[in-house]
């Protein structure tokens, strides 16, 4: 790849005003947003822009949480703790330390915890002990996302290994003949999104009723994708005796309302999180247009401790431009978008995980749930709709009591 050549610059957490004869400006005040697509951007809200210029919190010394309990000393199938094992799992995180013991003991659970925390294990595991135990057991899980129902089936495999489970994944853009297929073998786990659930239920290929768990996880996210009457009508159809799991970000009105109408006596876990992660320096780059907007992310892009990099944009129009323009400048890149086939989106994920793409260009609603290791710089390449938006964008960097870098283009005027 040829490099431009450029003065370097630091993108990281001054916020520091740019000189007035300053072309591309990093750090100060933002103003107005402009999407890279030149189709037609919807209008958002404009954010504070002091939100998006943050230094990252660095401690000399973590100390690590310290569990109730390991593990190795849960009342779990020998199993389960040696597949568990083998895959590191040794201390559990807050989410997981608080709420497997009570999911255990039967328990309906709301668990309050950003993704990233371990949720998945928080539920997964518990809910598979059960269903060593009583083979006649069935879990029913529903996620927002594809990517994200993907990445349960993909955890539960790797627990459940050896112990003769199956599970059917139901999402949409897979085909539906080969989940129907699958269904009819019932499995032990469904895992799906709440549309195709729906599709299937419909056409009479799943029955709810001999489901005696339901775990609902990112209910926030669901009910803000406009998933609400469809989570309503399934969890309508599954067992009165149930045992229910719900884990959420957030716990705004309407998600308390539709966990007060389904769960019974339910046990809360909160692991408070941060206004945003503090482990991630935050600032601003201007551009005063779209020509200047690209040249600068190039330079960005070429930069050596830019290893890896997530970027955000609006549209999935905007998205595969992006993605294009940049291959064309010889970078390895690709993007994930609603409009993609299943097939082909578990490919470029593949690839973003494998390190043969260095960076992913992806629409909000395509990253949710993402979790993938050495997430360098998250770049907000378009604004994001809102706070909450904002950090889930930039909590997939900064992991693992690493220091990542979130960038948010900003369009300024001044020259």
């Amino acid at each position: 790849m040829q490099k431009r050549s450029f003065q370097k610059r630091s993108y990281g957490g001054g916020g520091s005003r740019p000189s007035a004869t300053s072309t591309r400006r990093v750090g100060g005040r933002p103003t107005q947003v402009r999407s890279f697509s030149r189709r037609p951007a919807r209008k958002v809200k404009q954010l504070d822009p002091t939100l998006f210029v943050k230094a990252a919190i660095r401690t000399v010394e973590t100390k690590p949480y310290e569990p109730s309990v390991l593990f190795e000393q849960m009342p779990l199938m020998d199993l389960l703790k040696r597949n568990m094992k083998s895959r590191g799992f040794t201390h559990p995180t807050p989410i997981q330390d608080g709420s497997i013991p009570k999911v255990l003991e039967g328990r309906d659970v709301i668990g309050k915890a950003q993704t990233g925390t371990g949720k998945t294990v928080a539920f997964l595991v518990p809910m598979i002990d059960k269903v060593m135990r009583k083979k006649t057991e069935r879990v029913f899980i529903l996620a927002p996302t594809r990517e994200l129902a993907l990445q349960i089936d993909e955890e539960f495999r790797i627990f459940s290994r050896g112990s003769g489970l199956r599970s059917a994944l139901v999402i949409g853009g897979a085909n539906m003949s080969v989940q129907m297929r699958a269904l009819q073998y019932r499995p032990s786990f469904v895992i799906g999104t709440p549309g195709r659930v729906k599709d299937l239920v419909e056409r009479k290929a799943i029955d709810l009723s001999g489901f005696g768990n339901v775990v609902l996880d990112e209910v926030d996210r669901m009910l803000d994708m406009g998933f609400i009457k469809d989570i309503t009508l399934l969890l309508s159809m599954l067992r009165r005796d149930r045992q229910s799991l719900f884990f959420s970000a957030t716990l705004e009105k309407e998600t308390r309302e539709i966990m007060r109408k389904f769960l019974h006596n339910p046990v809360t876990v909160v692991i408070e999180s941060r206004k945003s992660a503090e482990s991630v320096e935050q600032d601003v780059v201007y551009f005063s247009s779209p020509e200047e907007k690209i040249e600068t992310l190039h330079e960005i892009l070429n930069q050596k401790e830019v290893v890896k990099s997530l970027i955000f944009t609006r549209m999935k129009y905007g998205a595969d431009k992006l993605a294009t323009e940049l291959i064309r400048r010889g970078f390895k890149a690709d993007a994930i978008h609603g409009n993609l086939r299943q097939s082909k989106r578990q490919r470029v994920l593949q690839a973003f995980r494998d390190d043969r793409i260095t960076i992913l260009i992806a629409t909000d609603v395509a990253a949710r749930g993402l979790d993938i290791e050495d997430v360098s710089h998250v770049i907000n390449y378009d604004a994001p709709e809102s706070y909450e938006d904002y950090v889930h964008r930039i909590g997939r960097t900064g992991r693992a009591n690493k220091t990542g870098v979130a960038l948010t283009f900003v369009e300024s005027s001044r020259r």
